[in-house]
């Protein structure tokens, strides 16, 4: 199984595909690589010779920021905004979506299943009145 950057590529897959687990590079990005380095797109990763592999990794570590380095700075980029007071650290801070949906429903992804009317998330009660 090839490694990049710390992280499993998946042996069956396309290339282009298997590039895409790697956190910061998405199927565009993959396409770019691949077709950069000249490297055939329906080649699975299984069949990479060492020396593409060696020019994949090389490639994609100098010209991308990927897995902890681009965590590292998105989570910079909230801490600032927290520390400015902008409005979307706040919005970060108290767990709330950031840009711009509505909450008054819909917004059970980023604030978890809390039930803000009365009686909506109370849970039946076992014993018949």
């Amino acid at each position: 199984m090839p490694r990049i950057s710390g992280t499993n590529i998946p042996d069956n897959k396309k290339i282009i595909a298997s590039l895409a687990y790697v956190y910061g590079i998405g199927r565009p990005s993959a396409a770019k690589i691949i077709e950069h380095i000249k490297i055939d797109s329906n080649k699975r990763a299984k069949d990479l010779t060492n020396e593409e592999l060696t020019r994949l990794k090389d490639f994609v570590e100098k010209n991308y920021k990927i897995e902890g380095d681009l965590k590292r700075i998105i989570q910079g980029n909230i801490k600032r905004l927290k520390e400015i007071n902008a409005y979307k650290g706040y919005r970060h801070f108290r767990g709330l979506p950031v840009r711009g949906q509505r909450t008054k429903t819909n917004s059970r992804t980023r604030r978890g299943n809390v039930r803000k009317t009365v009686g909506s998330g109370r849970k039946k009660s076992a014993e018949k009145t």
